[in-house]
């Protein structure tokens, strides 16, 4: 693995700004995977950055989940392939018939290029095109640079069980835990060395990003990174209320605060937010909400339930707040409680909460009523292991 030089000090400075301030580029057809979001501190996206650096040519881009302009509102929504016709190059859709880069795609390619903003848990989709891009890259002999950006919600926290073998999907191919603590780049590595893919990889490290910082301490604008993530404080909760995709409950899509309104018809808000509160939880107050989707579970209907309200950042825990949350919504009334049934990315057999959580314990501990204690005590032992994995990856 080689790693792209820092510059000298100065603001957080991102792994494109490093690569493209190189001559790495220079000479080559490069095809550049990213979305709407792969844009650097004054606005400018990565593909017209790349048409005007000297020397290089744009062979291809490659888009992954909600397209490469991010416009595919809905989860598990197919993009097609098309050209871009100002700037004169094929868009290839890595979330549709393929989700990995066909010999065909890479023809013309010399280069890989790939920058992504990832949100820092286990299920995001573009942490796993990446990975799939590594493979195809391996297998065509096509080095990769994978440009570094911040994990949103810092680099310490790592929360949660690791994914168990069985359990592979598009939401999760490497036993890691949800809350991951890693940028892009690092997991670049952990994934082409730890689990062998084996490519041809450079990492455009970012300058003075540290482990302790959020999105709005870097000086970067905040770019929704896909439709339902509409800010940091969608973010911060989201490796926890994720796990509502694999319930019947609602995560708040079709709201304007997807992942921090979370409900069901049958439920009493007051009710639910203090027996929430009453629990304690560090960092998080739960305020009652009552709200109506406009679209996916529970269109059009009043659900209530509660809004997440994140007080104290470094001390919330989200997947042990998500565990919660279900938790007390099958409590409140089992028998209207449900999971939600496959299919689910790509995923026709296997529930869906079962490859979110990464197996099926967090599902039978629910349903058996066992102590939400009993099951955050049982990831400490995956949480401690895999710091010690990631650590010969840690960049920063």
């Amino acid at each position: 693995m080689g790693r792209m030089p820092k510059a000298s000090a100065g603001p957080v400075r991102l792994g494109s700004d490093v690569l493209l301030g190189s001559q790495r580029l220079r000479g080559a057809r490069v095809g550049i995977v990213c979305n709407h979001a792969s844009v650097d501190h004054a606005f400018r996206h990565i593909v017209d950055r790349l048409i005007e650096a000297p020397g290089v040519h744009l062979a291809a881009i490659f888009g992954p989940q909600h397209g490469f302009r991010s416009d595919v509102q809905d989860n598990m929504i197919e993009t097609p392939h098309h050209d871009d016709a100002a700037r004169r190059v094929p868009v290839y859709s890595l979330y549709s018939d393929t989700r990995e880069p066909a010999a065909e795609m890479l023809r013309e390619i010399d280069i890989l290029v790939i920058d992504l903003q990832d949100i820092g848990a286990r299920i995001y989709t573009y942490i796993y095109t990446m990975a799939n891009c590594l493979r195809a890259a391996a297998r065509h002999g096509i080095p990769v640079v994978v440009c570094d950006r911040p994990n949103p919600i810092g680099g310490l926290q790592v929360e949660g069980a690791a994914l168990r073998t069985g359990f592979e999907s598009f939401v999760g191919q490497f036993p890691i835990p949800m809350r991951h603590g890693m940028t892009i780049g690092e997991l670049s590595a952990l994934f082409n060395e730890h689990f062998a893919i084996g490519a041809s990889l450079e990492i455009a490290t970012m300058e003075r990003w540290h482990r302790r910082l959020y999105a709005d301490q870097t000086g970067l604008p905040w770019v929704m990174p896909s439709p339902n993530m509409p800010t940091l404080d969608t973010a911060i909760v989201y490796p926890g209320t994720v796990l509502f995709e694999g319930t019947l409950l609602s995560e708040g899509r079709g709201t304007t605060r997807p992942f921090e309104l979370v409900g069901a018809p049958w439920i009493d808000a007051d009710t639910f937010a203090a027996a929430m509160n009453a629990l304690e939880l560090p960092g998080v107050h739960f305020r009652p909400a009552v709200f109506q989707p406009t679209f996916q579970k529970h269109a059009r209907q009043t659900c209530g339930g509660c809004q997440i309200h994140v007080i104290d950042r470094d001390d919330f825990r989200p997947v042990r707040t998500g565990v919660a949350l279900i938790d007390m919504f099958r409590r409140c009334d089992p028998a209207r409680f449900a999971w939600r049934p496959p299919p689910y990315e790509y995923e026709h057999h296997k529930s869906p909460i079962d490859i979110l959580a990464g197996s099926n314990a967090l599902r039978a501990d629910i349903e058996a009523g066992r102590p939400l204690q009993d099951l955050v005590g049982r990831w400490r032992e995956d949480q401690d292991a895999f710091m010690r994995i990631r650590e010969p990856y840690l960049l920063y």
